[in-house]
């Protein structure tokens, strides 16, 4: 690929460097008979994972409003057996949940080992949204970069994988997508008074997660900057992305007893 997915860390990640539109010469037709090979693949490797039940993955989705996580996740829904996928979606958060610290709750959907999780949003709300929507002091959500590096290599100590992905579309494709949403009585459900405010909102979001993703961009949680103004694109690049990232793991099935052999009627 000409345009990185991923930088170093140590480095400032700048949204506008990347090109949302960017396909790498590929069609949409080509692009998709690739996504439906990685997602062949993904069964069997998730399955693998399942069987070793010794480490699991967790493939983070962030992005602007309309940027595709509902739709990434049904790509790899197609891929991967029930049994080892689990979904989590970070909608506002309940009482109880904003009664402990912005960590608690997950923690709490971290899958267990054996299982691919999937975040639609994640811990990184809370240092973007609230950020911008001005619902804590700044030197709340600044501390939070060096608690979520914190958590996150903890839990990659522990046999988590991270696979974090920002799905970046452009401000124009966001405002076709936003004008779909209002037309199709299937989509509208999707729109609240917040979506349309944050529109205006654009450039204060993309400096959040300007930020954001360079102060959490570490070695063991990088992130993906996942161009995502073409649909189809965007799924390939994130079926790739977990494809690879199971291969590097290569989990095993669990060592056969053979005595059991022995002891069948």
């Amino acid at each position: 690929m000409d345009q990185p997915l991923t930088l170093p860390p140590g480095r400032d990640i700048r949204l506008a460097d990347f090109d949302p539109g960017f396909t790498e010469g590929l069609d949409r037709e080509a692009a998709e008979a690739e996504t439906r090979r990685h997602c062949d693949k993904l069964d069997e490797l998730a399955y693998r994972l399942f069987a070793e039940a010794k480490r699991a993955v967790v493939v983070v989705l962030q992005g602007i409003d309309t940027s595709g996580k509902d739709g990434t996740i049904r790509i790899l829904a197609s891929g991967i057996s029930p049994q080892c996928l689990d979904v989590k979606s970070f909608k506002a958060p309940s009482a109880l949940e904003l009664s402990h610290d912005f960590l608690w709750r997950v923690h709490a959907a971290i899958p267990p080992h054996g299982t691919i999780g999937v975040f639609n949003r994640s811990h990184y709300e809370d240092v973007v949204v609230v950020r911008v929507r001005k619902l804590v002091p700044k030197d709340v959500w600044q501390g939070r970069y060096g608690q979520i590096n914190a958590f996150e290599k903890l839990l990659h100590d522990g046999g988590l994988t991270f696979v974090k992905c920002f799905l970046h579309i452009s401000k124009q494709e966001q405002r076709e997508r936003l004008e779909e949403r209002l037309k199709d009585p299937k989509k509208q459900w999707k729109l609240g008074p917040d979506d349309l405010a944050d529109r205006q909102r654009w450039d204060d979001f993309t400096q959040a997660y300007d930020d954001a993703l360079s102060e959490c961009n570490t070695a063991h949680a990088p992130w993906h900057v996942v161009p995502a103004d073409k649909k189809w694109y965007r799924n390939l690049v994130v079926a790739r992305l977990v494809r690879q990232t199971l291969e590097r793991l290569d989990p095993q099935f669990p060592k056969f007893d053979s005595s059991l052999l022995t002891k069948l009627d």
